[in-house]
């Protein structure tokens, strides 16, 4: 595994290229990165978490790494919705509908991007943005997959119909986002009868070492090429 491919394990910044013509119906700005090869290619939406895009090499290095497995990377700023660039956690309750509303919309225009499949996207999310993917993807059944980073659960995820493979990542010390919300997660959706897949890092926090960075992105790639192909 290439050190780009490790970098997926990491929490932060932000995706490099220039939107498409065919996303400016977007109600925010989409950075992409363009999967490798021919015809409509599998996507990615990468959500960032309460930090915005203020760490822009992280989410960069996971871009590329994700576009080198085939797959087309979108990152919408989708604070852009709410005029600011990070959120404070007092905020974060008040404001989570207007950006699940911002990135229905961002979907949508996804889906009309002659040179994606709309058959075949996914959403990997860090922390905010992982309980935003959850929340997406109980709304939205074509949605292929969900990996989440320290995600906390959503409250109106039990609200929605999820049934997309999800990907539960989480660190047994999370500080932020305490490690039950993985647990609570994983039974909600386990009870609906979701494939899922969770790993527990001992003694990490809300952010990997390199050790369970490196393993966070193996899985995440398995995961992907699994349910969503390349």
């Amino acid at each position: 595994m290439d050190r780009r491919t490790a970098l997926l394990g990491l929490t932060g910044a932000l995706v490099a290229g220039a939107p498409s013509s065919a996303l400016a119906q977007a109600p925010v700005t989409i950075d992409r990165v363009e999967g490798a090869g021919r015809g409509r290619r599998p996507a990615i939406l990468l959500l960032h978490g309460a930090d915005g895009i203020t760490r822009r090499a992280q989410y960069q290095f996971a871009a590329n790494a994700l576009a080198g497995q085939g797959y087309t990377v979108l990152f919408p700023h989708y604070f852009e919705v709410t005029g600011e660039q990070r959120a404070s956690y007092g905020e974060i309750g008040r404001k989570y509908p207007v950006w699940r509303s911002g990135l229905v919309s961002v979907i949508e225009s996804v889906r009309r991007d002659p040179t994606i499949d709309p058959s075949r996207l996914a959403i990997v999310g860090i922390s905010l943005g992982g309980a935003l993917a959850l929340s997406l993807a109980a709304r939205d059944r074509r949605i292929g997959a969900v990996v989440s980073y320290f995600g906390f659960l959503p409250e109106d995820l039990d609200e929605g119909r999820p049934r997309a493979p999800t990907l539960i990542l989480h660190g047994s010390a999370d500080r932020i986002v305490p490690v039950r919300n993985a647990e609570r997660i994983e039974a909600l959706l386990r009870g609906r009868g979701v494939p899922v897949e969770t790993q527990i890092y001992p003694g990490e926090g809300h952010g990997f070492s390199q050790t369970a960075q490196l393993d966070a992105a193996t899985r995440s790639v398995a995961f992907l090429r699994r349910y969503l192909g390349a």
